[in-house]
């Protein structure tokens, strides 16, 4: 499956933009909000391609970094949302703000995201907090942070396995390893169950 594509800019338009690559031009549907982030005219650039597939058509969405693709892909992953109102989303919020108004339930600043209501924005937030990859919090960043994305991977909340992780690493003290990850995995797992 296409993960990126090089190549050199052709056309960019509001929320368009085409690339041409050995002869051939592709044409993206990409956020409005970071059209400017893939280069000028003439420029060679990279984008992050989802491809979405339907019985009457296929059509390419890009992206400057996998970071904002992988946005894209959880807000598919809710109900009633499509491609086009996920790219309508991104490019209403950058995705660092996406991520905080997510994490601190702030519907108000969703809600002024061009067509999202407040239903949607209630809806996004039950499905995302705390679900957002690369949305690390400051307490998991550190020497455990692998054990939180595992965590996180297995769909525990990401602020509250940063937090029982912090609390139990204490346990443990300095000393990293293999060993003492897999001891503090299980036990925040045992923690995190309860």
């Amino acid at each position: 499956m296409f993960n990126s594509l090089q190549g050199t800019i052709t056309e960019k338009r509001f929320d368009v933009l085409r690339v041409e690559n050995h002869g051939l031009e592709w044409e993206f549907s990409v956020p409005a909000r970071s059209i400017d982030e893939f280069g000028t005219l003439g420029a060679r650039t990279k984008v992050y391609i989802h491809l979405v597939h339907r019985e009457d058509q296929m059509r390419l969405f890009g992206f400057p970094s996998e970071r904002e693709r992988g946005l894209f892909l959880e807000l598919l992953k809710v109900e009633g949302i499509g491609p086009r109102q996920a790219v309508k989303i991104l490019s209403g919020i950058s995705p660092a703000e996406l991520e905080a108004a997510l994490d601190s339930e702030n519907l108000a600043r969703l809600q002024q995201v061009p067509g999202l209501g407040a239903k949607t924005a209630q809806k996004l937030v039950f499905a995302l907090k705390g679900k957002i990859p690369g949305a690390v919090p400051p307490a998991s960043r550190g020497p455990w942070a692998d054990v939180v994305q595992a965590l996180a991977d297995m769909g525990y909340d990401r602020k509250r396995a940063a937090e029982a992780v912090a609390r139990l690493s204490g346990d443990l003290g300095t000393g990293g390893g293999p060993e003492a990850e897999q001891e503090l995995f299980r036990r925040a797992i045992l923690e995190l169950s309860t």
